[in-house]
């Protein structure tokens, strides 16, 4: 088939212009991509890197990443440019010498005599214009323009909602007169630990354990039968007749303290925190026969409270005063399952005692008031055991402390709003922030100076107002990295155990506190 000369002049044509037909429909999409993106970062999700320590551990900002000599737990240090005579948000790329710390577990007080690299902050999502669809919910961590200077953005949790009263009371939020109790997930990433019985010293002889050689923290009470495997310290076995209570308690002078400490802050601010009395213990147990018991005492002021499980299946919660047991709550279950590893956790935390027994849970509410508990002794230290009968091999030992939110900033003055005997009332539209590391968080109880508004408007120290929430803190995409070698500048290599979504407050607990004040007004 022959083919004319306009077919053979025409055919170019039509491919160029097919061509530049296909470059402007492919530089069409990418502009139509660019503006979405634009779009969707402006008004749905935005990066944003987490600038100081004001909520570690929850979110850390630029840090030392740490591993304890001699137990290697791992923790992180927070790096502050003021003591290195630096201005402030610069993060330098050469090693720099951390300050002194503690390991949050052992206790021991390792040497700094090394150079390391700084790690930079967590980097998260932040959910954008959320907050002009859906109300605030207590407990988000929230993206917002500091009132002092809102070209600053600050994130802090939030903790009060317009029209309500908060107050520090003793480590918890009180809203109205009330504790409010932190949704569960929120409580899990806030609990602090004070000791792991899986990491032990490599070289107890040093002195340098909380100024004394290490021993193991838990310790036999009067005539009791625990033993520690020789060849695994991690284990405590118990062989006794099945009606004798055997007590291990705790020992402070010998482990850490309950003290609001976090290994993230200086050392030297420790010995002016608050005891915190909300623990919580956990370990899984075994048992080879069916007779016996296994239980938990944690102390708060004056008063003992006991979670126990007998053998054959019985789960009780009692509290112990002046002598005098009294059972709160019970129930039956099914007995455990001989040989079988069992989880066993008590908490006593935001006035609630919360059992669990592999599967079963047992809970007491101890009551919403500040007197509701007995009278507040805050320098009490709170006194913890692990108590059995039988025979019983116990593993995986932890005591953990609930976040404790102070009244002072160090050892400065109190001086502080929100807190005990200085409750803060918000207004319409007006929010309350704290930061999760709270010993030295710059957050509403500081702010000195009244929020800047447009014409000249001005807020009240202390409070947010709803006009400057920028969003809800949702995911940490790329956590404190890894270096592929020690002295390569970046941390380019993620931590993706490390990568997950930050926990707010949930519907059912806001309308939990919400029933019940309206049971409290019934009532009245």
């Amino acid at each position: 088939m022959s083919v004319t000369k306009a077919e053979k002049t025409g055919t170019p044509k039509t491919a160029r212009k097919s061509r530049v037909a296909e470059l402007a429909d492919a530089l069409d999409s990418l502009i139509s991509a660019f503006i979405l993106a634009l779009l969707y970062v402006t008004f749905v999700i935005r990066p944003f890197i987490i600038p100081t320590g004001s909520m570690a551990d929850t979110l850390k900002g630029a840090h030392f990443r740490l591993r304890c000599p001699q137990c290697g737990f791992r923790y992180d240090y927070g790096f502050e440019p003021g003591k290195y005579q630096l201005p402030k948000d610069v993060i330098p790329w050469q090693p720099l010498q951390p300050s002194p710390s503690r390991c949050p577990n052992c206790g021991y007080y390792p040497p700094n005599d090394k150079t390391m690299l700084i790690t930079k902050g967590d980097k998260i999502l932040v959910l954008k214009s959320i907050y002009q669809f859906f109300e605030p919910r207590r407990w988000d961590v929230v993206v917002f323009r500091y009132p002092a200077d809102p070209s600053v953005k600050y994130i802090k949790r939030l903790i009060g909602l317009p029209g309500e009263t908060v107050e520090i009371i003793d480590g918890d939020i009180y809203i109205n007169k009330q504790v409010v109790r932190k949704p569960p997930k929120v409580r899990n990433e806030l609990w602090m630990p004070v000791y792991d019985n899986d990491y032990q010293p490599a070289q107890p002889r040093e002195p340098a354990f909380n100024k004394h050689q290490w021993q193991q923290p838990f310790k036999n009470i009067a005539d009791s039968n625990w033993q520690i495997d020789k060849d695994r310290p991690t284990i405590f076995h118990l062989n006794s007749d099945a009606d004798k209570i055997n007590r291990l308690a705790y020992n402070t002078s010998l482990g850490n303290d309950f003290r609001a400490a976090y290994a993230y802050d200086d050392v030297r601010e420790y010995n002016y925190l608050p005891y915190c009395s909300d623990l919580m213990v956990r370990f899984y147990a075994q048992s080879p026969a069916a007779q016996g018991r296994i239980g938990i005492s944690l102390s708060k002021y004056q008063t003992t409270y006991r979670a126990s499980v007998d053998l054959a299946g019985r789960m009780v919660i009692a509290k112990v005063s002046q002598e005098l047991e009294t059972i709160l709550s019970s129930k039956q279950i099914e007995p455990p399952a001989i040989n079988k590893m069992v989880s066993v956790n008590f908490a006593n935390v935001d006035h609630q005692l919360i059992f669990q027994f592999g599967k079963e849970k047992l809970t007491y509410d101890l009551g919403r008031g500040p007197e509701d508990m007995g009278q507040r002794m805050t320098g009490i230290e709170p006194h913890m055991e692990i108590f059995g009968s039988g025979k019983l091999t116990l593993s995986h030992i932890a005591v953990f402390r609930d976040i404790y939110y102070t009244s002072k900033l160090g050892n400065a003055p109190n001086t502080a709003r929100a807190v005990e005997g200085s409750p803060l009332t918000l207004g319409a539209d007006e929010f309350f922030m704290l930061g999760d590391n709270s010993p030295v968080s710059g957050d509403g109880r500081w702010w000195s100076e009244p929020g800047k508004g447009n014409h000249g408007r001005l807020y009240r120290q202390g409070i947010v107002p709803r006009e400057y929430l920028v969003g809800k803190a949702l995911f940490v995409f790329w956590p404190a990295g890894f270096r592929p070698f020690d002295k390569f500048p970046f941390a380019i290599i993620p931590d993706v155990g490390r990568m997950r979504f930050i926990y707010g407050g949930s519907a059912r607990h806001q309308n939990d506190f919400t029933q019940n004040q309206n049971f409290k007004e019934n009532e009245k």
